[in-house]
């Protein structure tokens, strides 16, 4: 099972992690950095779907998906058309990401930057500051509810966002439970990988409307956009069709129409 081999390898990255900087110290370097997040007003903006663009070299089940991967090219590209917020896989094994990217974007561009990874330690919220994330994601389906809950209050007492992800009813209740105020839906099964769009559709009603919603993963045309729109969704996450494009800005006005 792919999703535990990733969370089994991401215990040990987190150990190794806390060997090279233990977490007093890292704590002790990220009290100094208090953010105030624009991630959530950015994603939030009315009579508009929001898009939340991502930065992805490779995935578990695709390999490869864009060999010229220039983070700060495609950051830049994103930024100048239409992007609300940036998307940063930081997974090194499965997703050929680091957190080096974030560092390498900070200052550079705008645009409020989140970590997407499997964050299963609070180690890994303070190490999400102190690379330079605005926001992160936290799996619901990965998480006890306490877990979810902690990891929530610790990310938003920093002054990060915070989005939880979600993908059936259970996750959508964990979600409601912790407090969070922004919830993507992710369209594509974390144990098989297959996508359904409808996954949002059967969701969202189960979702109060004064929360931000995101639809994730599978989203590829303009219909789709509109279609997830018309759902009372707020912003969309969408990677890999942009990543699999020659010319990533000419895929955003097609998919997007801003």
């Amino acid at each position: 099972m792919i999703l535990s081999k990733i969370i089994s390898e991401k215990r040990k990255e987190v150990e190794k992690a806390r060997s090279l900087m233990p977490e007093q110290k890292l704590k002790e370097l990220v009290r100094k950095l208090y953010i105030k997040s624009a991630f959530k007003r950015n994603i939030a903006r009315p009579h508009h779907i929001n898009l939340i663009a991502e930065l992805k070299k490779a995935s578990p089940h695709r390999g490869i998906i864009r060999g010229d991967f220039n983070p700060l090219k495609i950051a830049l590209t994103y930024q100048a058309n239409g992007a609300s917020a940036l998307s940063v896989l930081t997974d090194e094994r499965f997703f050929e990401g680091s957190l080096k990217i974030l560092k390498e974007l900070k200052g550079k561009v705008t645009l409020p930057l989140l970590r997407k990874d499997f964050i299963i330690d609070e180690y890994q919220i303070y190490e999400s500051l102190y690379w330079g994330a605005d926001a992160i994601l936290l799996i619901a389906h990965i998480l006890t509810e306490e877990e979810l809950t902690n990891f929530y209050r610790i990310a938003k007492d920093l002054g990060m966002d915070v989005l939880v992800e979600v993908h059936n009813e259970e996750d959508v209740d964990k979600a409601l439970k912790s407090g969070a105020s922004i919830i993507g839906i992710n369209n594509r099964d974390l144990t098989t990988f297959r996508i359904d769009l409808s996954t949002t559709q059967r969701l969202v009603r189960l979702i109060p409307e004064n929360k931000i919603k995101v639809s994730e993963s599978g989203i590829k045309t303009y219909e789709d956009v509109m279609f997830l729109k018309s759902l009372g969704i707020n912003a969309v996450l969408i990677g890999e069709v942009f990543m699999e494009a020659s010319d990533i800005a000419a895929k955003i006005r097609e998919v997007m129409r801003y």
